[in-house]
């Protein structure tokens, strides 16, 4: 545990196991899942560099999907980023989205928010959109999403770990992109490895 570093509450999820929400000097709060930061902390600064990649200078996005909506920190710099977009989140796990209102200002961001499985979701929406989001975690888990086709939107962003053992996942994820997209651009921001991937 960090110096200075208060647990301000914790839940058993169904979903993302142990979850803790805490406060850090430095870092400010965040959602923790069986150790690992799922919203706010060093999530929100890695989501940050990525958004500021190149790729998405020209992007005027008025549709946005998030598949892993977690506590919202994606949605939050989304919505700064692009503040007429209509934004749609899916989160499986309410108990993420509990403690996103409670701690992290999700309500504050403008989302119409489902809580439900992604693939579910994408089964009854087949809608496109300008942007799409795939940060599909439960815990350190990556649950890939079946029927995910890239006609779905002009960019979208894979968020993969990229520590240890995930590193080789990760790798293959990308090269399994490669085959899907016309262009894909691996960036590395922290411990982690997006892609950025265009139709």
């Amino acid at each position: 545990m960090m110096l200075g570093t208060t647990i301000l509450e914790e839940r058993e999820s169904k979903y993302n196991g142990h979850i803790r929400v805490l406060r850090t000097w430095g870092m400010g709060t965040y959602i923790q899942s069986d150790g690992l930061t799922q919203s706010g902390g060093i999530v929100e600064s890695i989501w940050r560099q990525t958004l500021e990649n190149i790729n998405f200078k020209k992007l005027n996005a008025k549709s946005i999907l998030i598949l892993g909506l977690g506590g919202g920190t994606v949605a939050k710099l989304l919505r700064k980023k692009y503040p007429k977009a209509n934004i749609i989140g899916v989160e499986i796990d309410p108990i993420m989205i509990e403690l996103g209102r409670k701690y992290l200002d999700l309500d504050k961001y403008d989302l119409d928010i489902k809580i439900c499985d992604a693939v579910k979701f994408l089964k009854n929406n087949r809608k496109k959109y300008d942007l799409l989001i795939v940060d599909t975690y439960l815990g350190d888990k990556f649950v890939e999403i079946t029927g995910l086709h890239p006609v779905i939107a002009e960019i979208t962003v894979f968020n993969r770990l990229y520590f240890k053992n995930k590193k080789q996942e990760a790798i293959d994820f990308g090269k399994k992109l490669e085959t899907m997209y016309r262009n894909v651009t691996w960036f590395y921001p922290t411990t982690n490895l997006m892609f950025i991937c265009e139709s």
